[in-house]
């Protein structure tokens, strides 16, 4: 019976997430009270209480159910101190994409923690660990970047943190930027083409070829 009830509760707190991102995604997550959640759940307020201590609280459980694709990626750039950190970055970073692209439920909450949230009142504990995920991942990238100037023997050209503060508004604002329009461009090409010019202005990475110059219509 114990384990019965277990389950059940289990049960309780999945169809209260699924309830809390569908309405969040669909109404904003300021416009969406705790009782609509319940309602649409199929449960009560108090059942609410029951798993979260409030909106922020149910808020980040959603986000760690489907943990956001840059978050859980990066996590692995220093892992493995034998790999090459400017790969472990890239694969990490296109793993993210990968995963956006073709993943409806990250893509899903990942638009509402970009597009559909307001850092107001008791929501400011979502803002709180949106920072510190940022935090760690800005950490992350320049660890990989200093260790990948080491590796080649030069200063890098400005500060590693600094480096990693662009590097993270560039994939970001290209994921944000494809989320208003899906299928606009290719999120992980761009991505892919992106990352490596952007190391190659740092004298980093694989060197960028000049496009091809469109040929000229020929008159006869």
């Amino acid at each position: 019976m114990a384990r019965r009830t277990k389950e059940d509760a289990l049960a309780t707190r999945s169809q209260l997430l699924d309830a809390a991102e569908r309405l969040f995604h669909d109404q904003g997550v300021s416009r969406t009270a705790l009782n609509d959640i319940a309602v649409a759940a199929g449960t009560t307020r108090g059942a609410i209480y029951w798993h979260f201590k409030d909106k922020a609280d149910l808020f980040n459980a959603m986000m760690e159910r489907v943990t956001l694709p840059l978050e859980n990626a990066i996590g692995r750039v220093g892992a493995d101190p034998e790999d090459d950190p400017i790969q472990q970055i890239r694969d990490a970073l296109q793993h993210a994409l990968r995963v956006v692209t073709h993943d409806v439920q990250v893509r899903t909450v990942f638009e509402i923690a970009t597009h559909k949230v307001e850092y107001v009142g008791e929501l400011q504990a979502v803002r709180d660990r949106h920072l510190a995920v940022r935090t760690e991942c800005l950490a992350r990238m320049a660890e990989g970047l200093r260790l990948a100037f080491a590796r080649a023997g030069r200063p890098p050209p400005i500060t590693c943190e600094m480096a990693a503060h662009g590097l993270h508004a560039m994939v970001d604002g290209l994921i944000q930027n494809w989320l208003l329009l899906p299928g606009e461009f290719d999120l992980q090409a761009a991505g892919a083409a992106v990352f490596d010019i952007y190391l190659a202005g740092m004298g980093l990475g694989p060197a960028v070829a000049a496009p091809v110059p469109a040929e000229e219509p020929v008159s006869i």
